[in-house]
């Protein structure tokens, strides 16, 4: 099997300082086989990983649509922000990505679903998010694997990481795969390995934030 690790930023968004080099260094070293980068709205920085190590890293790409956030993997051509859910999920089906739903159900993040709108897309996901580390509430996870269940739907889990040391705490272990189309085969065989990240783990991204907004 594998470990993949499904969501993680660099600098390439808005509130990340991470260089995708650091986060490389830090999946290497945490014995990732797998990282599925996934800036907001952005590919840069998941094309700028994936040339210091082709073997390690997935191009992905966490894109807020007008209703909520998707989580892709095996993205070739970068979506724009604030699509509708259907726009962004016809080009995402078009390059054969693999999709996914990020944190679903968090209700203090900007990214989260109303359950009418993403019932409404279900029918266009390979999966949705059932645990992310970053989520405050467990409740939040809870519900996203609740819903996962009674809907028959594959689920992902991951880190969310904003910095390098966070890469790795929460992962899927998968049987080998080589693409989208491969990774659909063996999602619902996943096994999850999942960690919370505390409060303070949003420091970070706050800080980033305000660092790019004073320095541009």
């Amino acid at each position: 099997m594998l470990t993949l690790e499904f969501h993680c930023h660099t600098h390439a968004s808005k509130d990340s300082l991470t260089r995708p080099a650091d986060l490389v260094r830090a999946a290497r070293r945490k014995g990732l086989d797998r990282l599925v980068v996934t800036d907001h709205n952005s590919i840069a920085g998941a094309l700028e990983a994936q040339a210091i190590d082709p073997q390690l890293v997935i191009v992905g790409e966490e894109i807020m649509t007008t209703k909520g956030e998707i989580l892709a993997a095996f993205v070739r051509e970068e979506i724009p922000a604030f699509l509708s859910p259907q726009e962004t999920l016809r080009r995402l089906k078009e390059q054969g990505a693999f999709i996914s739903v990020s944190h679903p159900f968090d209700e203090m993040r900007a990214g989260g679903w109303q359950e009418n709108d993403l019932l409404e897309i279900l029918p266009d996901v390979d999966a949705i998010e059932v645990y992310n580390s970053r989520c405050m509430l467990p409740r939040f996870n809870r519900r996203a694997r609740e819903f996962a269940e009674k809907h028959n739907l594959a689920g992902t889990v991951g880190s969310d990481a904003h910095a390098a040391f966070e890469v790795g705490r929460s992962v899927l272990l998968l049987d080998q795969f080589t693409g989208p189309e491969e990774m659909r085969k063996v999602i619902r065989g996943a096994k999850f390995r999942v960690k919370w990240s505390p409060w303070w783990f949003h420091l970070i991204s706050r800080y980033a934030s305000i660092k790019k907004k004073l320095m541009s």
